[in-house]
């Protein structure tokens, strides 16, 4: 009897949890999957339509707006973390006095939610209350920094708080991935006459590649499923010169009855996230299996 708990027992105490991933997880995504094959509009409608959602989606200039925006958006927030968060974690690597305070305020800002960091930066960067407000009351009256009302600019102010809130956090990444690493290969490398530049370019960083790839896949996951930073900071505008996938979902399943188009949004930025991770995944375990 107690042979069959014991066996038993890791099962029925992860039933529950298994229940629910696949049922509010993957039981959704089929649903969604389903949704965007049908006439539904308002509420559900079984009512078999094959992929015209995803033909109107094609067809629809905001989609396609949307798309080029994350391509921008993606791209430049992407490079820009990984970029800042690897300087960052070097500074941080070098033993300088004050580091943990210095941590601390390089990562508070992923403490807070995107709407926070949305709103707060939507009144910085205001031209009539922030920044160029603030640069007109002391004199510099040709300063100009309008980008967030600026249909071909309010997309990179996206970008700017984005970095912001997220670089802090690929720093902590690339921090434990440098203090990981085994001091003498630095001290081997020193020894043999390289300096310290080319020893973080020629044997550290490469040795950090799984927490670059790690650091792609997340900032890629949150550039793709931004919604609350863009409704707090532009809601899409000046028209929808900002907008993102993930707005452009919300808005047309929800607020416009185009719940048929809205769920094919949503499979389209599944797509996307899949064409980023499988990659990965199948690269690491091939790696692993080497």
């Amino acid at each position: 009897m107690f042979n069959i708990l014991q066996k038993w027992l890791p099962k029925i105490i992860l039933s529950p949890s298994i229940f629910l991933v696949t049922v509010c997880i993957y039981g959704y995504v089929a649903w969604t999957g389903y949704l965007s094959l049908t006439h539904s509009r308002f509420l559900p409608n079984f009512k078999w339509a094959g992929l015209l959602q995803y033909q109107k989606l094609m067809e629809n200039d905001r989609w396609l707006t949307s798309c080029i925006n994350l391509l921008v958006f993606g791209v430049l927030f992407i490079v820009i973390s990984i970029v800042l968060g690897t300087l960052l974690a070097i500074l941080l690597d070098q033993n300088i006095r004050q580091e943990g305070a210095i941590r601390t305020i390089y990562l508070y800002p992923m403490a807070l939610s995107f709407i926070v960091t949305g709103t707060a930066w939507k009144w910085i960067l205001n031209p009539g209350l922030g920044l160029e407000k603030m640069m007109h009351d002391w004199g510099w009256s040709s300063f100009k920094f309008d980008w967030i009302v600026s249909n071909e600019m309010s997309v990179y102010t996206l970008v700017i708080a984005a970095v912001w809130q997220s670089s802090g956090f690929v720093m902590a990444m690339f921090l434990a991935g440098l203090r990981g690493i085994d001091s003498s290969i630095v001290k081997a490398a020193q020894i043999d006459g390289a300096s310290m530049p080319t020893i973080y370019w020629k044997i550290i960083l490469p040795c950090l590649r799984p927490v670059f790839f790690s650091a792609v896949i997340i900032t890629s996951h949150i550039a793709i499923k931004s919604f609350d930073l863009v409704t707090a900071l532009t809601s899409g505008g000046p028209g929808y010169s900002s907008d993102l996938p993930a707005l452009f979902m919300y808005t047309h399943a929800f607020t416009r009855g185009q719940m048929g188009l809205g769920a094919a949004s949503a499979m389209m930025m599944l797509a996307g996230v899949l064409a980023i991770l499988v990659p990965y995944l199948y690269s690491e375990l091939r790696n692993r299996e080497q």
